[in-house]
């Protein structure tokens, strides 16, 4: 069973292992709960609080290989260094270690394209993900050098993501910014002004379909949930979200099975050759078609019944 080093940050074990290892918190936690992390040589448990500059090391279970899988994914752009690809929704970014199937990271494995080693076994070419249940463009690296370069430029900032999303109600201004630390309470992500990681989305509106809106989303950090979860907390939640308020009869009626998320544009410098990469992917059909019927129904005339005397 192979073992990866990692310097330690201030924190809990377990969330600052999640962090580093790319891991899911559950992964790690059983991994500390079976002994198969060290802090420093000794086993911890999984609230120790570490100081930072610790050596942490972790058992990963990889007896099992990924294994390819089809159908490809689309490419919007390729070289040597890095992908740019659409994925499809109901695709988990990658594997976990009770999961290891049908995963983005499978399906890349099965177009036969190199992927860097730098995010460990389970995360090959991954510098950032997408939820589940969400559509549109990711960057994908090739290389260990890309790999590190890109995640640098995640955290300075220097990749311009954008969202539409299609949100219960109208929103009163035509821009504007959630700036609220978010921070994980069992399955679900919370805001967490006291112990929270810093989370911060731009927002503005593209148009307003009867008593819905429809929003373009910048997130200026990548937080786990994080447009959902801001959106839910000013009271706007996307449609189609079941886990943060956004299920009901509206998402129903424009035959909404996923949140109505999708990354549409991403734009960055390559960090290798210096070219500026934009590229823009439309709606997939499913939420193009659950927006035809919002505008439809705000087209629509209301009907009146007559009162009898």
């Amino acid at each position: 069973m192979p073992a990866e080093r990692f310097l330690g940050e201030p924190g809990r074990l377990d969330a600052v292992l999640t962090r580093l290892a790319g891991l899911s918190r559950a992964d790690v936690q059983r991994a500390i709960a079976s002994g198969r992390v060290t802090v420093d040589g000794v086993v911890r448990p999984k609230s120790f609080a570490l100081l930072g500059g610790e050596v942490l090391e972790i058992e990963i279970d990889d007896e099992e290989p990924l294994q390819p899988e089809g159908p490809p994914v689309p490419v919007r752009f390729e070289d040597e260094h890095l992908l740019v690809i659409a994925k499809p929704p109901g695709l988990i970014t990658h594997p976990t270690e009770r999961r290891r199937s049908g995963t983005l990271v499978n399906r890349l494995l099965g177009m036969d394209v190199p992927l860097s080693s730098a995010g460990g076994p389970f995360r090959p070419g991954i510098v950032h993900r997408l939820d589940a249940g969400t559509s549109g463009l990711m960057i994908v690296a090739k290389t260990d050098e890309a790999h590190e370069a890109l995640v640098a430029m995640f955290r300075r900032h220097d990749v311009d993501r954008r969202y539409l999303a299609l949100v219960r109600g109208s929103v009163e201004h035509a821009s504007f910014a959630v700036d609220a630390a978010l921070g994980r309470h069992a399955a679900r992500v919370v805001l967490d002004a006291t112990g929270g990681r810093p989370a911060e989305t731009r927002f503005e509106v593209r148009e307003r379909p009867g008593s819905l809106t429809l929003l373009d989303a910048a997130p200026r950090t990548g937080r786990t949930h994080q447009i959902r979860v801001h959106l839910s907390s000013i009271g706007h939640p996307i449609l189609g979200d079941r886990v943060y308020g956004g299920a009901g009869d509206d998402a129903r009626r424009l035959g909404l099975t996923r949140p109505f998320l999708h990354s549409w544009r991403i734009a960055f410098t390559h960090p290798i050759t210096g070219e500026r990469i934009e590229r823009e992917e439309p709606l997939p059909d499913d939420l193009a078609s659950a927006l035809a019927k919002a505008r439809s129904a705000n087209r629509a005339p209301a009907r009146h019944r007559d009162l009898q005397p």
